[in-house]
């Protein structure tokens, strides 16, 4: 009967310790999971703010920004020189490229 209370106590800690390691690898795996769809649904906010001046060439790849503009970066990261973040509209320092005829 001692025996049997001995190895018994004997067993608690290592069957409570499994028991604390599984609920903190459950806990890990939602915190990653939660960080996981934050960061997708918050790229794909970005994209979507993009899009709307976000224009494909045919040869130069996505530009965005204002492509009349004569500040445009023509690149698919920063709008423009003088105003990289943008936004284009009603940007004070808009010159339009002038086209040779």
């Amino acid at each position: 009967m001692d025996a049997l209370l001995i190895l018994c106590f004997a067993l608690i800690p290592p069957v409570l310790s499994l028991w604390i390691m599984r609920w903190a690898e459950v806990q890990a795996q939602q915190r990653l999971r939660a960080a996981t769809d934050l960061a997708t649904l918050q790229g794909l906010q970005r994209v979507r703010q993009a899009q709307g001046n976000h224009y494909g060439i045919e040869g130069l790849g996505y530009q965005i920004g204002d492509l009349t503009c004569q500040f445009n970066a023509r690149s698919a990261y920063i709008r423009c020189a003088v105003n990289p973040y943008g936004p284009c509209q009603q940007c004070p320092h808009y010159q339009s490229i002038e086209f040779a005829e």
